[in-house]
C-alpha cells in the first residue's frame, strides 16, 4: 500500500491571457537548485492525456496547450537519484498559464516503504509569481456552494475584489461594475472568444453555473492578448466530458410570497426587470457529459429552463375594470461542446450555445395600471454561439486557430398585434384611463457576428514570445422609431364613457369597441418604417515577451493594436492610433513573498448604438442641411464638414393635434405624407461626428505585494490607479446659452423655453428658424453629436485575505476594497447640465463604492454538509439632486418645472446628466446610508450508491432582513440615487434591495 508525504509546496499559478500553458520547474528539495534532464510525466486519467518532457538547463519543462479540464497531475516515475513523486489534482481554465514548482526528494531522504511522495498543491491561494496582472477566480466548487440566486453566475461576481454590483440605465443593463465603470464596456469572453452583445453592451448568452468550469474576472494590468475593453474582461471557462458519464438533473424553486419577506417596493426579475406581488421562480435542467470515442472523442451537454410567474394589476374605476393580470418570463439555455483528440499534437473544440429569452410586459402595473393587455408586448433576447477552436502543439510552439459565427436579436417591443395602432384613451377632463393597441414604437436590432483568432507562442529559452491576430465583423441592423400604424390619443365624452363602462368589456377591451366618432386629441405615425445598419470591422494584432531575467525577476512587456472602422463616423478616415503598449513586473522576494507592478494602455471597443442613434435621429432633408451648413458657418462643426457624410435619412414621425380634425383609425398613413417629411420640425437630431470617434483608453498603473502565510493561506494588497479619456458623451451643437443656477435660486428666476431657445446659436421660434433671411421648419432645437472627449480617475486599495480549506473543515475569504471612482460622464448619452459646461459634471461616478466589504466563509461540519455565509458590505451609493417641484415660493405657487434653465432636457428621472440640479448642488454630491447583505447557503450531499448522489440544499438571500435602501443592482430611473431637493432635505425611499427571500434545489448527481 503505498503511503504519503505531505510537502508545504509554492505553487506558482496566475492568471496571464494565454494559450492554456503548465510550465514544471523540477527543483532538488535539499540544494533549491534546478535539475536538468529530468524526464516528467503530466496526466489526465479522465481523458487518457499523458506527455513525457524532460527537463531543460535551467530544470523547466513546457506542456504547451494542454485540454481546459480539471485533473491533472505531474508524475515523476523516480530513478537511482530521486525518489517517485506525483502531484496532486491540478485544475486549468482557459486563457491560463500555471506555473508548478516540482520538488524532488533524493532517494537517500525518504525511507524504503515509501513507495511514492505525493506533493501537496495548494487549490486556490497560491502566490502569482509570474506578473503583475489583478486577476480574481471563481472556481466550479466555489460557485456550487456560494449563495447564487437563479443560477445566475453574475450574481456571484460581486463578491470579488474591485467589482460592485451595477446601476445600469435600463433594467437588463449588466448588473456587474468593474473598477466603477459603466458596466456596458465590460468584455464578456466564452473559453476567451468575444460573447458581447455590440449595440449596447452586455452578455450575448448568459453561461448558467451547469456549463461553467470556472470564471475569471481580469480587472488591471493584463496581458495584451486582451483588449476592446478599458473596464475589464470577464471570461467563461466552461466544461468538457471526459471517459466518464457524469451529469446532473436538478430542480430550483423561488416559491416567493409565500415563505419570503414581505416588502413595500418592487423587487427585480433575473433579467433585471420590476416584479412583486406573485412572482415564483421555477427552473430545471440537466447535464451531462463522456465519451463518443474513448480516449478520443468527448462531449458535454447543458440545458436549463427557468419560468417566471408574476402578477400585475390592471385597475381603470373609471371603465370598471380591477383585474390582476397574470405574465410569465422565458429563460432557455442550451450548451453542447465536443472536444476532439486528433493526436497527441492536434486537438479540436466545438461549442454552440443557444438562448431564447423572452420576457413579458403583460399590462397593468406593479400597483396599478391602465395598460390592458392588447398593448402588452414580449421583449426578445435571442442568441447565438457556434465556437470551433484548434490548438497544435510542437516541442517549442504552439497555435491556436479559433472561429465563431454569432447571432443576436434583441426585440425590445414585440407587439401582439403588430399591425395595430396604439390608442390612449383619456376621459372628459383628459385623464388616462386606458392605453389599447400595440406599443407604440419599434425596436428590434439583429447582429450577426464572424470572429476569427490566429495566435502563437513560442519558447525560446528564458523568452516566451507570444503573438496573434484577430477580427471581429458584426453586420447591424436595426428596425426602429415610431408607430407605422400610428398613436392616437382619444378623448371620451360622458355619454361615451358610460357606454363603455356599462359594457364591462374588462380587459378585453379592443381599439375596435371605441365609437367611431371620438375626439382625436393627438395622432402620430412613423415616416420611415424600415430597417437600416452598418457593418462593424475591428481589427486587433499583438506580440507579447514574458521574459525570466532572473530566477526571482519576471518581466511581461508587449504590445497591441486594435482599429474599429467604426470610429471613422462622419469622417474620411478612422481612429488609427490605437497602439498599447503593455508592462509589468513580478519580483521574488523570497520563497513566500513578491511585489509586483506595472502599467499599461487599454483601448475600448465602440459601441454600435453609438452609431446607429445617428443614423436612426438624422435626417438629409434640405432645411437641415441649410442649418448644419450655419453651423460650419458659426465654427461650431469643422470647415471641412462632408454634409453628406454626417446625414442619413434616418427615422422621423409627424404629428397632428386636436385642431388637424384627424378622423379617428383613418389618420393618413406615412407614405401618403412623405411629401411632408421635409418640413417637419425635430426637438432634437442628430449626425455622425464629422472628426469621426475616437476610441477611448485608459492609463493603468498597479503596485501590489503577496504573502504566502502556508500552503492554504495567502495575503496579498494592490494598489490601483486608472485615469480615462476619451469617454463617449454628447455634444449639442445648438445648445442654449449657460445658465448658472446657484444656491439663492428662486422660482422667479426660471429661464422659460421661449428665452432659452433665443439664446441658442441658431435662435429658435415658433418651431422655425430664419437662417440667411429665410424661413425654415425642416430643422431641429438640437443637434446632437458623439464626442469623445469624457475622462474618468479611479484609485483604489484591495486588501485580501484567503485560506483554504485544505484538510481541515473550514475555509473562508476576506477583501476590502477602498475606493474613488469620479468622471464627467457616465455612458454614450450622457449630456452636460448646463450648456456644453463638462467641467461642472466631474464627480464621483453612479457605481462609485468609497468601502467595499467581502467576506466569505464555509463550514464543512460533517461528510457532505456544507454551509457558506457570505457577506457584502458597502457604503452608500451616490445621490443625484434634482429640484424639488413642491417648493413654495413667496407667492404661492408651486416650483412646477425641474428645467430651470429652460434648455428642455429636465428630464429628471436619469443619470444621463439631462436633469438640472438642485439649486446649489453638484452632479451625484450626496450619499445613501450603507447596505448590509447576508447570505446563506447550506446544502447536503448523500450518497444512493457509487458515483451517485443526491443533494437537497438551502439559500437564504438577506438572511437578516435588512433593508437596503443602496448597494443593489438597479436601474437608475427607479433608484433611490435620484432624489428632489438639496442634500439637507433627506430622501425618499422608493426602492430598496429584496428583503429575506427564500430558494430551494435539489439534484442528483451522477
Amino acid at each position: 500500500m503505498k503511503k504519503y508525504l505531505s510537502i508545504a509546496l509554492l505553487l506558482c499559478c496566475t492568471v496571464l491571457s494565454a494559450q492554456e500553458d503548465l510550465v514544471v520547474t523540477v527543483i532538488d528539495f535539499n540544494t533549491n537548485k534546478p535539475i536538468e534532464g529530468i524526464t516528467v510525466s503530466l496526466l489526465n486519467k479522465n481523458m487518457a492525456y499523458e506527455v513525457n518532457k524532460s527537463t531543460s538547463a535551467s530544470g523547466k519543462v513546457f506542456f504547451n496547450s494542454i485540454p481546459v479540464v480539471n485533473g491533472y497531475q505531474v508524475v515523476f516515475d523516480g530513478d537511482d537519484t530521486y525518489a517517485a513523486q506525483v502531484s496532486e489534482l491540478l485544475d486549468v481554465r482557459s486563457n491560463q498559464e500555471l506555473s508548478l514548482q516540482f520538488l524532488l526528494i533524493p532517494s537517500s531522504s525518504v525511507t524504503e516503504s515509501l513507495d511514492e511522495v505525493v506533493v501537496s498543491s495548494i487549490a486556490g491561494a497560491r502566490i502569482n509569481r509570474k506578473s503583475a496582472e489583478v486577476s480574481f477566480e471563481l472556481k466550479e466548487a466555489e460557485l456550487k456552494e456560494l449563495p447564487v440566486e437563479g443560477r445566475d453566475i453574475t450574481r456571484a461576481l460581486f463578491r470579488l475584489p474591485n467589482v460592485s454590483q451595477a446601476t445600469g440605465f435600463f433594467p437588463e443593463a449588466p448588473n456587474v461594475s468593474i473598477n466603477g465603470g459603466n458596466g456596458l464596456f465590460t468584455s464578456y469572453l466564452i473559453d476567451g472568444l468575444d460573447n458581447n452583445e455590440r449595440f449596447l453592451g452586455g452578455q450575448k448568452f448568459a453561461i448558467p453555473v451547469g456549463f461553467t468550469k470556472d470564471i475569471t474576472v481580469l480587472t488591471n494590468n493584463y496581458s495584451a492578448e486582451f483588449g476592446l475593453s478599458n473596464n475589464g474582461v470577464i471570461n467563461v471557462t466552461t466544461k468538457s466530458g471526459g471517459n466518464e458519464i457524469e451529469g446532473e438533473v436538478f430542480f430550483v424553486t423561488r416559491p416567493g410570497a409565500s415563505v419570503d419577506a414581505s416588502s413595500a417596493f418592487a423587487q427585480r426579475d433575473l433579467s433585471g426587470n420590476q416584479v412583486q406581488d406573485g412572482f415564483q421562480r421555477y427552473q430545471q435542467g440537466f447535464a451531462i457529459g463522456g465519451p463518443l470515442v474513448k480516449d478520443k472523442t468527448f462531449f458535454f451537454l447543458n440545458a436549463e429552463y427557468t419560468r417566471d410567474l408574476k402578477d400585475n394589476l390592471l385597475n381603470s374605476e373609471q371603465l370598471n375594470v380591477n383585474e390582476t393580470v397574470r405574465g410569465s418570463n422565458n429563460f432557455t439555455y442550451i450548451s453542447a461542446k465536443i472536444d476532439q483528440n486528433w493526436s497527441k499534437n492536434f486537438r479540436s473544440s466545438l461549442r454552440a450555445n443557444v438562448g431564447l429569452v423572452t420576457i413579458e410586459r403583460q399590462g397593468g402595473g406593479l400597483e396599478g395600471g391602465v395598460l390592458f393587455p392588447s398593448a402588452g408586448n414580449f421583449q426578445d433576447r435571442n442568441s447565438l454561439n457556434i465556437a470551433f477552436k484548434n490548438d497544435f502543439i510542437g516541442d517549442k510552439y504552439s497555435l491556436q486557430s479559433n472561429f465563431q459565427y454569432s447571432r443576436f436579436r434583441w426585440d425590445y417591443g414585440r407587439p401582439i398585434d403588430a399591425d395595430s395602432p396604439r390608442v390612449t384613451i383619456l376621459d372628459p377632463g383628459s385623464a388616462a384611463i386606458a392605453i389599447i393597441g400595440r406599443p407604440g414604437f419599434d425596436f428590434d436590432a439583429l447582429e450577426n457576428t464572424f470572429q476569427f483568432q490566429q495566435k502563437g507562442k513560442f519558447y525560446l529559452g528564458n523568452h516566451t514570445l507570444k503573438a496573434g491576430l484577430g477580427l471581429i465583423s458584426g453586420n447591424h441592423s436595426l428596425t426602429g422609431g415610431g408607430n407605422p400604424s400610428g398613436n392616437y390619443s382619444v378623448r371620451l365624452t360622458q355619454d361615451q364613457l358610460d357606454q363603455l363602462s356599462t359594457a364591462n368589456l374588462g380587459s378585453s377591451l379592443s381599439i375596435t369597441d371605441l365609437p367611431s366618432d371620438v375626439t382625436v386629441t393627438s395622432y402620430d405615425v412613423e415616416l420611415r418604417p424600415q430597417s437600416f445598419g452598418t457593418t462593424q470591422n475591428i481589427y486587433s494584432i499583438y506580440l507579447e515577451d514574458e521574459w525570466s531575467a532572473t530566477d526571482k525577476l519576471k518581466i511581461t512587456y508587449g504590445l497591441r493594436y486594435d482599429y474599429d472602422n467604426l470610429s471613422k463616423g462622419g469622417s474620411d478616415k478612422g481612429d488609427l492610433n490605437n497602439i498599447a503598449p503593455r508592462f509589468n513586473f513580478n519580483y521574488q522576494l523570497g520563497d513566500n513573498a513578491s511585489i509586483r507592478g506595472g502599467y499599461g494602455i487599454f483601448y475600448d471597443k465602440i459601441n454600435y448604438a453609438i452609431y446607429s442613434d445617428a443614423l436612426q435621429q438624422n435626417t438629409n432633408g434640405a432645411d437641415y442641411r441649410v442649418q448644419l451648413q450655419e453651423f460650419i458657418d458659426l465654427g461650431l462643426l469643422p470647415a471641412d464638414t462632408n454634409i453628406d457624410r454626417v446625414t442619413f435619412e434616418g427615422n422621423l414621425a409627424a404629428s397632428f393635434v386636436e385642431a388637424d380634425n384627424i378622423s379617428y383609425l383613418n389618420g393618413p398613413s406615412g407614405e401618403t405624407l412623405q411629401a411632408n417629411r421635409e418640413n417637419v420640425f425635430s426637438n432634437e437630431r442628430r449626425i455622425l461626428n464629422p472628426d469621426g470617434y475616437k476610441n477611448p483608453f485608459t492609463h493603468q498603473f498597479t503596485l501590489g505585494y503577496q504573502l504566502q502565510i502556508d500552503q492554504s493561506s495567502l495575503f496579498y494588497v494592490d494598489l490601483v490607479h486608472n485615469e480615462a479619456r476619451d469617454l463617449f458623451r454628447l455634444r449639442n451643437l445648438n445648445a442654449a446659452a449657460e445658465f448658472p443656477i446657484d444656491t439663492n435660486f428662486t422660482q422667479d428666476d426660471v429661464r422659460t423655453a421661449a428665452e432659452a431657445d433665443l439664446s441658442r446659436p441658431i435662435p429658435i421660434e415658433n418651431g422655425g428658424a430664419t437662417i440667411n433671411g429665410e424661413r425654415l421648419t425642416g430643422i431641429a432645437r438640437s443637434v446632437v453629436i458623439t464626442e469623445s472627449e469624457g475622462r474618468s480617475r479611479y484609485s483604489a486599495l484591495s486588501l485580501n485575505y484567503q485560506k483554504d480549506r485544505g484538510e481541515g473543515i473550514f475555509g473562508y475569504r476576506f477583501n476590502y476594497t477602498l475606493s474613488s471612482s469620479k468622471n464627467d460622464t457616465e455612458g454614450i448619452n450622457f449630456r452636460a447640465m448646463d450648456g456644453n459646461n463638462y467641467d461642472l459634471e466631474f464627480g464621483p461616478s453612479i457605481n462609485d463604492r468609497t468601502h467595499l466589504i467581502n467576506a466569505i466563509g464555509s463550514l464543512y461540519p460533517v461528510k457532505g454538509l456544507s454551509v457558506t455565509l457570505a457577506g457584502l458590505l458597502q457604503s452608500g451609493q451616490p445621490i443625484n439632486r434634482i429640484p424639488n417641484t413642491t417648493i413654495v415660493t413667496s407667492d404661492f405657487e408651486q416650483f412646477l418645472t425641474r428645467d430651470l434653465n429652460g434648455d428642455g432636457t429636465g428630464f429628471g428621472e436619469n443619470f444621463t446628466g439631462n436633469s438640472d440640479r438642485s439649486p446649489g448642488e453638484s452632479r451625484n454630491s450626496d450619499r445613501l446610508p450603507w447596505s448590509y447583505t447576508f447570505d446563506l447557503a447550506a446544502q447536503y450531499q448523500f450518497e444512493l450508491s457509487k458515483g451517485n448522489k443526491i443533494e437537497l440544499r438551502a439559500d437564504v438571500f438577506n438572511l437578516f432582513n435588512n433593508v437596503n435602501l443602496s448597494g443593489f443592482s438597479n436601474n437608475a430611473t427607479q433608484s433611490n440615487q435620484i432624489q428632489e431637493g438639496p442634500a439637507d432635505s433627506g430622501f425618499i425611499a422608493r426602492n430598496a434591495a429584496p428583503p429575506r427571500q427564500f430558494q430551494f434545489s435539489a439534484r442528483y448527481l451522477f
